[in-house]
This record gives C-alpha cells, structure tokens and sequence, in this order.
C-alpha cells in the first residue's frame, strides 16, 4: 500500500523521521511540500493513523498515471478496482481537486470526470443503477502535478490532529499536531522540566503529557474512515491497539507546567486534560492506571511577567497571541517586548516560541539560534528556538579556560621537549669526543 501523509509545509523531514522511527513496515518513496509518501502493509497503516503525531491527514493512494486530458483522466480512474476499497451500499465524493503545472486545471470539472469514471465502475460491479446518497460517504481527493493524476482515498474521517480531548478550543487554538511538532522539532524530551507561559486551552502541555507518556493519540477513542472501507481488519487494529496500549507507562515522573493569564483558558485546559485522564481510566483492560498525582501536568493562572523557572534548566514552549485572532498587531508586539522577561526568570532554559510575527526576534531583543517556517494552509508561522543563553556563555568561557591551560600545558611540553633534546644533545657530543679519544 502507499499512503500520503499530510502535514504542514516545513515539518515533511520532522514527519519523515516519525515514519523512520517504524522500521520494518515502512518505506519512505518521496517527500513534497507539506506531504510525505510512504508505503507499508495494512498493519503498518493503522499504527500510522493510531501513532503519528505531526500529521494532520493520511490518504491511501488508489492510482498514479497519465492524464493529460479528460479521455486519459476518465480511463485511468474508471480502470481502479474501487470495490476493492469501497463496499456496496456507500457513497462516494470527490471531496478536493488540485492542479498544478498540467494541461487538465478546470478542478470543477476534474471532480466531476473522476466521480463519474468511478461511480461507473462501482455501480457496474454492484448491480446498481446509482450509488447511495445517504449514509457513510468514502471520500476521494484528486490531485494532478505535470499532467501525472494522483487518486487517493481518504483514511482518517476527521483531520488526525482532532484527537478528541479539546472540545473547547479557546478563541485561538493551536492545532494538536502543530502543538507536537513543536516538541519534536525542539528535540524535548520528558527527563527535562517543560512550561508554556501562554498555555491557553492547554495543547502543547496535553500533547507534552501525551509524548512523555508514550501515548499514541490516536488511542483517545476515535474512529477512523479506514473501518468503513473493504481493507479494513477488526482484528489488525485491535492488535495494533493493544500493543500500542501496552507502552503506556504513565507512571513516569514528568515536569510539565503551564499557565496564562485568562483564568478562564485556565480552567478549559483543566477540563481538556482531565478528558485525557478519564481516558485512561476507560484503558483499564490493557493495563493502564491514571498517573499518581506527582506525575500529573500542573496548570494555574499566572502573568506571563510573573512566571518563574520550577527548575535550573528546561525548555519554553510556546504560542503567544499572534495579533491575528487575539490582540491586535500592536498589542502581540507589546506582548513580544514583555516575553524578554523569560530570559532573566529562566536563565538556563531553552525558549521556543511560534509567531506569526516575522520580526518577532526584533521585539524579544534577541536574535533565535535557529528558525523554522511552517506553513499551514494560508497560514504562515515560524519557530524561533533559543539556546540556553547563560548556558552558552559558561560553554564559551569553560572552552576558553580550557584552550588556556591546554596552550600552557603545550608551551610547558615545548619547553620541557627542547630542554631535553639540549641535554641529549650535549651528552652526544662528549660520548662522540670519548669515541674519538679512543
């Protein structure tokens, strides 16, 4: 099988490493913008669906040729075995069309040719007249690059960063998967303290917990397109499930903390992470418990300005008010000049922070050790990461303190290595007098 995952643009190597980490099932074929291309086996798709983190959408690709008009468009869809994804009795739409670089660009007009080619088939195999409108609908997405049409099959149902837990989102949340992105592209892990001092509805610290507790999140209850198609296998995805239950430690002791100042998001982000919890009470058949109360994520309402560092050092991450949705743009730019405050209440922590700001660097007073463009949809967002900055000056003077000694333990060695070749060189000539003499 080859399957497309879909993830924002600039996460597709983040992506490809989470694909990676699968071995075995899994071979990578190619990237793009914003989408990876994978193949793997049956058993191998639903631990893509139940585990992956950073992507937002899989689709199983259904046919790849030619079409550089409509005739070559019809023959290549109409040729798809669709009974063998499609059972009888459900629907069919083509839900998306794109276009790019090819001769076919009326995407009205594609949708149309590929539903038509492949409802013919399906009515033709099933003895029917038409194809039912009513009830679950399989969902096919078209895209056609250089005259090549790609058909694919949608898997998820709803988009895989809708995990289940946040059914009050706030006024600007972040997506899921972004939030996890986040935390992978930040190379965190849960042995360090972590703290989001905008935590709003609480995402970044949920998907924290989540990773630290090697929850896949497709775990939380959801249910997936993929069940309602031909391919599907009850008894692969239990396995799957149980397996992926089975990793679950959440007795691991995690230092996760958030706060904000709306109290209100405060007591949302309580709710969405109590769901979480709830959850893992309903896992009780595999073995799981609910995690002690020291290993739980720790939310209040706190100024941004009043935050303090729990521990020496650890990792900011963070999504403050863009001036998009909240604030306006001189209002997140005032809060940007406010965020420098971090540097000097955590002193050794690492700070990420996501803005759609391009000169957020400007306001926070410091220039990010790295930066990263992430696009999702028509949104364009960037990840400033910043090094450890005392940290980094300790490293620098302890490197130059240790070029110090080691240039005066050199010019000792020098000095001892000529003293001694003088001395050798002293006795050599004596011994040659003596020689000589005799």
């Amino acid at each position: 099988m080859i399957v497309v995952a879909l993830c924002s643009g600039g996460l597709e190597k983040l992506v490809s490493n989470e694909i990676r980490k699968f071995t075995g099932d899994f071979r990578i074929i190619d990237s793009g913008f914003g989408k990876v291309r994978f193949e793997t086996n049956l058993r191998g798709v639903y631990y893509a669906l139940l585990s992956f983190r950073a992507v937002d959408r899989l689709l199983l690709e259904a046919a790849y040729f030619p079409a550089s008009d409509f005739d070559e468009l019809f023959e290549g869809t109409r040729a798809v075995a669709w009974e063998d994804y499609i059972p009888k009795g459900m629907g069919l739409a083509v839900d998306k069309v794109r276009s790019n670089h090819s001769r076919l660009a009326a995407e009205t007009a594609i949708q149309a040719i590929v539903h038509k080619a492949a409802a013919e088939r399906l009515c033709k195999h099933y003895s029917q007249n038409r194809l039912t409108e009513s009830g679950e609908t399989v969902e096919l997405r078209v895209y056609i690059e250089k005259d090549q049409a790609q058909i694919l099959i949608d898997l998820c149902g709803s988009p895989l960063f809708k995990r289940g837990y946040r059914i009050e989102g706030g006024t600007a949340p972040l997506r899921e998967s972004t939030a996890a992105a986040l935390l992978l592209q930040s190379l965190w892990r849960r042995k360090y303290p972590l703290y989001d001092p905008f935590c709003g509805s609480g995402t970044i610290v949920i998907e924290a917990a989540l990773f630290a507790w090697d929850i896949a999140p497709g775990l939380l209850g959801r249910r997936f397109a993929l069940s309602a198609l031909a391919i599907a296998c009850e008894k692969t995805e239990n396995d799957v499930r149980r397996e992926l239950s089975e990793r679950i430690d959440t007795s691991k002791i995690i230092q996760i903390y958030g706060s904000d100042s709306d109290s209100g998001v405060v007591e949302t982000a309580k709710t969405n992470l109590s769901r979480i919890l709830n959850s893992l009470s309903g896992m009780g058949d595999a073995g799981v418990k609910p995690p002690p109360p020291n290993c739980k994520p720790k939310l209040w309402w706190r100024k941004m300005e009043e935050a303090k560092a729990p521990a020496d050092d650890g990792y900011i991450i963070t999504n403050p008010p863009y001036g998009i949705r909240l604030l306006d743009k001189e209002g997140a730019e005032a809060v940007y000049r406010s965020m420098a405050v971090l540097k000097h209440n955590f002193p050794r922590w690492k700070i990420n922070v996501l803005s759609a700001h391009a000169g957020f660097e400007a306001f926070f007073g410091s220039n990010a050790s790295r930066c990263k463009k992430i696009t999702a949809g028509a949104s364009e967002t960037y990840f400033y990461e910043y090094d450890f900055v005392e940290r980094k000056a300790e490293h620098i003077q302890n490197s130059k303190n240790a070029q110090n000694r080691r240039d005066m333990q050199n010019t000792h060695d020098t000095y001892d290595t000529q003293n001694r070749r003088d001395i050798r060189g002293r006795n050599a000539v004596k011994k040659s007098d003596i020689i000589y003499t005799w």
